[in-house]
């Protein structure tokens, strides 16, 4: 039988369906990939994602809510949230994998590509056959993608792409990158389809990581790089449409790391009963009792707001915002679910023979990227006000 931490009953609000995608995933991990995950942080190895991709493909874990047509799941995005929940239980890294290619790769070639790239990529990626990449941040910007500098000239029957990506997962090992380039026409973001091999387009890695050491992550360059009109998604113009591709990787992320936060909890939910001190087991304890039932308070309130979410986003009704809101909550969450756990554990807390240290630097990760929590922050504080304040005129 199933058991996870469910303090309000959350799994009665799960159709038969997602239950039984949310047992076949939890299953899966458990017998394939958790044992794969102490090994590769240790080494700063990333996992074999060529292999375990194909595997992913295979349960219907990548594109989950893209339509039956091309060859994917055809589920709702509850389904997605729940398949994002249990990766990132066992790994960061294992649900930056899935959101990226779910929300980054697929869903703008759904969106905005041609009918010919959709059929041509999506059924691909859908079974983990190749991989996929999604090249936004550069070096001199982040959390400003509106100053992007890479550009894109039109020429001939095709396009040359300049500058350099970097803090991309799945960078060094992609087939395919979705890459944003501004117009140097007409001054309008574009997305491109860039494959490798591509001429002018190198892919390279970034190790000697402090977090999510189980994943890989890299740069894109791209000199005089030439991509096909073939390549250009019709669609992807403007910023706005690249911003929405990160709303889907958002929503992932908010689902997953409430998954991090329950394996943080139950790991020192358990550890507290088993360990003992002055002739008691420590969870006899008020001060530790506390600390259990803040991380326990803030993980169902957690999984509420995922819940919801979902279900706005399974009828179309879900607000940018509210995205923004779910994924600074919830990353929150499971910031202060790692650092408790630890704390519980006391010394074992630093040994990577218990997961908390390990989801503790993975959520550092989490809390900078699709977004920081300050730019969520900034974005709410925007939509109740209606005042912007990312930008400030200085007068020096």
């Amino acid at each position: 039988m199933f058991k996870s931490t469910d303090f309000y009953c959350i799994d009665e609000l799960l159709t038969e369906e997602e239950r039984l995608i949310r047992n076949s995933v939890r299953e899966f991990l458990e017998k394939e990939v958790v044992q794969l995950i102490s090994e590769a942080w240790h080494k700063e190895e990333p996992l074999n994602f060529r292999e375990i991709g194909k595997k992913f493909g295979k349960i219907g874990m990548l594109g989950t809510f893209i339509p039956e047509e091309y060859e994917c799941p055809g589920m709702n995005y509850t389904s997605f949230g729940i398949i994002c929940q249990e990766v990132e239980r066992v790994d960061s890294a294992l649900r930056s994998f899935v959101a990226v290619t779910s929300g980054l790769v697929m869903y703008p070639i759904w969106k905005y590509g041609s009918e010919e790239q959709r059929k041509k990529y999506l059924p691909k990626l859908a079974r983990g056959e190749i991989i996929g990449c999604f090249g936004m941040t550069e070096p001199d910007v982040g959390s400003d993608p509106a100053s992007m500098r890479t550009s894109a000239k039109k020429s001939g029957d095709g396009w040359i792409l300049n500058g350099t990506k970097t803090w991309i997962s799945e960078a060094d090992i992609a087939d395919i990158a979705v890459v944003w380039a501004r117009d140097v026409d007409d001054g309008r973001i574009k997305g491109f389809i860039v494959e490798k091999g591509m001429q002018g387009f190198k892919q390279a890695a970034i190790v000697k990581k402090g977090s999510m050491r189980a994943g890989g992550v890299g740069e894109l360059y791209l000199s005089n790089c030439r991509v096909p009109e073939e390549n250009r998604l019709p669609d992807a113009v403007g910023l706005r449409t690249a911003l929405s591709c990160l709303d889907q990787a958002r929503f992932g992320i908010a689902w997953g790391a409430i998954g991090a936060a329950i394996d943080c909890y139950e790991t020192a939910l358990n550890y507290a009963k088993e360990r003992r001190q002055f002739g008691a087991p420590i969870a006899a304890y008020q001060l530790i009792q506390a600390k259990l039932v803040d991380m326990l308070a803030e993980i169902t309130k957690g999984q509420l707001i995922a819940w919801r979410l979902g279900r706005l986003m399974d009828v179309g009704k879900a607000t940018p915002e509210q995205i923004s809101l779910a994924k600074r909550n919830n990353v929150r969450v499971a910031r202060f679910c790692a650092r408790t756990a630890r704390e519980i554990l006391g010394a074992n807390g630093i040994s990577l023979d218990y997961s908390p240290i390990r989801h503790m630097a993975n959520i550092e990760s989490v809390y900078t990227y699709e977004g920081t929590d300050d730019i969520h922050t900034l974005i709410l504080g925007r939509y109740i006000t209606g005042i912007q304040a990312f930008r400030r005129e200085l007068q020096l």
